[in-house]
């Protein structure tokens, strides 16, 4: 169980900054579908400039690899796909951290994401539909089964919570049908 506990480590520090972000990747993948042994966790996070420095003052040197503070609001301007990574020294557990950006799937990720309570922590968590979307999005990159088997998960457990109708049109618009098949055949 402490593997589940890790991303705490970054999910903790980031409520205190009071910023919008969701949790995503395989840490909501265990959560929506089955656990599964995970070295990272994936966060979506809207970061306006004037708190770059607070940002970085949360994940200490002593403690965390953390990118210097121009390559981060590069990063932050990116229209999308902005990133960086943060790393737990005494642990090796990594944060990715994707920047919102202009991403109208991401920006509506942050506006439905839903908090929850997992492990006595509170932090918010992407719907469904986006997990399952990104997760398709690299498998079709990588073509890393893990993804499926994710997905695969997902259905079997939160079938209940999904909108099916959008995650449609989420399909079409992303051309990730083929991928989408791997899943319910």
């Amino acid at each position: 169980m402490q593997e589940l506990n890790l991303f705490k480590i970054f999910t903790e520090r980031l409520n205190t900054l009071h910023v919008n972000y969701i949790v995503t990747g395989s840490v909501a993948s265990l959560i929506y579908g089955e656990p599964r042994i995970t070295h990272d966790v994936d966060i979506v996070i809207t970061m306006p400039l004037n708190l770059v420095e607070k940002f970085q003052k949360l994940f200490p040197d002593d403690d965390f690899y953390f990118p210097p503070v121009d390559i981060l609001k590069t990063e932050i301007l990116r229209e999308s796909r902005g990133h960086c990574n943060v790393i737990h020294h005494k642990t090796g557990f990594k944060a990715d951290i994707y920047f919102s950006g202009n991403d109208n799937f991401q920006n509506w990720a942050l506006d439905n994401s839903t908090v929850i309570n997992f492990h006595n922590s509170e932090f918010p968590i992407a719907p469904p539909e986006y997990v399952i979307i990104n997760k398709l999005m690299f498998y079709r990159e990588g073509k890393a089964q893990k993804h499926i088997n994710d997905i695969k998960a997902i259905l079997n457990n939160s079938k209940e919570i999904i909108d099916f109708e959008l995650l449609k049109h989420y399909l079409h618009q992303f051309g990730l049908n083929n991928e989408w098949k791997l899943c319910v055949d």
